[in-house]
């Protein structure tokens, strides 16, 4: 994580709705999201980046040693690149998406802690 994608303005973030990575808008246009864009190829892809992210989403955790941290265990987030995590994110991914994951054999946990 470089300090260029840390966000300088907070009302323009938004949240990976698979694995609750924050960035804003415009990095997630433009550099994709690290953990998932090998298959919700948001790199360039301003619709995608719409459907794969929501701008409602609560807390937010600072991943800094991923392996080491109980509360990134915790979000289920201890596999993924360091970073700036939302703990809830309102929202799904849409079904298409979610069926072409689960033919290639990634499983889908909605991150949204309200509907569990």
């Amino acid at each position: 994580m470089s300090l260029e994608s840390i966000p300088q303005d907070l009302k323009s973030l938004r949240a990976c709705l698979y694995c609750s990575l924050i960035k804003s808008f415009d990095h997630f246009e433009f550099d994709g999201c690290e953990n998932c864009d090998e298959f919700l190829r948001m790199k360039n892809n301003r619709d995608r980046v719409y459907e794969c992210t929501s701008s409602n989403f609560d807390g937010m955790i600072a991943l800094m040693s991923p392996e080491d941290s109980w509360a990134a265990k915790w979000q289920r987030i201890n596999r993924l690149n360091k970073g700036i995590y939302a703990i809830s994110v309102a929202g799904r991914l849409p079904a298409n998406l979610v069926r072409e994951m689960k033919s290639r054999g990634i499983t889908y946990r909605t991150r949204d802690v309200s509907q569990r």
